[in-house]
């Protein structure tokens, strides 16, 4: 196929429109980005100043807190929980100087500060902050570096480019990406889309849930389709289960989470986590225990892991695999649709010359 690009000028005003491009989707990124962080400051501020007119402060502000919560929820979704309303009152306390945080705009979003909410150190608080900034850390990046203390290691290090470059290489595969915005789920839900589905299909990852979801679907044995993405909030993080099912023969929810590398102990230990949490937190009574499934796309004898929790009699797991599709079906479906992603990738590029 002849090539579209013919000549040098060509390829320059190419290249300049699609700078012009990136710099649109950046210059709306960083104004969505700082309408979030403002809207949710200016609410905790109007919390805390609400608050201080009461007489009884401890137990009105609960009351007002769980009032805001169900009517803004009402309108305007689950984003406005009563713990993500405690958080915004504690980012205006910690944080009264909206300059501060403005100065390291656009940088920053709300997960951001999400994770420093919880740096009980005003200094190391501050450092964080403005280092985010400065270094462009992604929120994954800076939980990390929270969680592992590394502004009291760097502060106590006798060789701090060492502590640096550890923590360079440990968040290397944490950082940033072109279309965090379009994928940001805290961003989608203030602007008030559906989170369920992915706007973006161009990544492998994606592309195989998506398949996964219709495959179940197409299988019937009484699937029903919950969630994508479904945002998990407890009082100390958010998470987000890849997909989520009803199933109605078995009476319980099914949980998938597809890892693409090969499977960990931590990979178990998650979706472990993922079913006891949605035990606690969603699961209805008359429903039985839910189930976890883990997708390994490379190690076959790890394709499929099932979790049935809170010490339930074996007998379920049997049951329960009548209803179920088998590891062979899920890794012969994961394969195809791997074979899939990278023929389709192929085409486009032959295209394109």
């Amino acid at each position: 196929m002849k090539k579209i690009i013919e000549t040098k000028a060509d390829n320059a005003f190419l290249t300049e429109i699609k700078t012009i491009i990136q710099t649109g989707r950046n210059n709306a990124y960083s104004s969505v980005n700082s309408l979030v962080v403002m809207t949710y400051w200016q609410i905790g501020k109007r919390i805390v100043e609400q608050e201080q007119r009461g007489k009884e402060r401890a137990e009105y502000g609960m009351r007002l807190i769980k009032m805001l919560s169900e009517e803004l929820s009402k309108e305007f979704g689950k984003g406005f929980s009563e713990r993500n309303l405690r958080n915004f009152r504690k980012f205006y306390l910690l944080f009264p100087d909206n300059k501060i945080w403005q100065a390291c705009l656009p940088n920053l979003t709300w997960s951001h500060f999400s994770c420093l909410l919880r740096v009980e150190d005003e200094n190391a608080r501050l450092w964080y902050l403005k280092e985010s900034a400065k270094e462009n850390w992604s929120s994954r990046t800076l939980d990390r570096n929270i969680g592992t203390q590394y502004y009291y290691r760097l502060l106590q290090a006798p060789e701090k480019e060492k502590v640096i470059a550890e923590m360079q290489k440990k968040t290397k595969d944490l950082q940033k990406t072109p279309f965090e915005i379009i994928k940001n789920p805290v961003v989608a839900e203030f602007l008030g889309f559906r989170k369920e589905d992915s706007f973006l299909e161009d990544d492998l990852e994606s592309s195989i849930l998506s398949h996964i979801r219709d495959f179940l679907m197409e299988m019937g044995n009484g699937f029903a389709f919950v969630a994508r993405q479904q945002h998990i909030i407890t009082d100390t993080q958010d998470y987000y289960i890849d997909l989520v099912f009803y199933n109605i023969e078995l009476k319980c929810y099914v949980l998938i989470d597809l890892k693409m590398g090969t499977i960990t102990h931590q990979d178990v230990g998650q979706i472990d986590m993922y079913v006891r949490m949605y035990d606690e937190l969603k699961r209805k009574e008359g429903d039985n225990p839910t189930i976890g499934i883990l997708l390994c796309s490379e190690t076959s004898e790890d394709i499929a892991r099932y979790s049935v929790l809170h010490d339930n009699n074996r007998l379920f797991m049997s049951k329960y695999l009548t209803y179920l599709p088998t590891k062979e079906q899920l890794k012969i479906e994961i394969e195809k649709q791997k074979a899939i992603f990278a023929s389709q990738h192929e085409n486009n590029s032959e295209e394109s010359k």
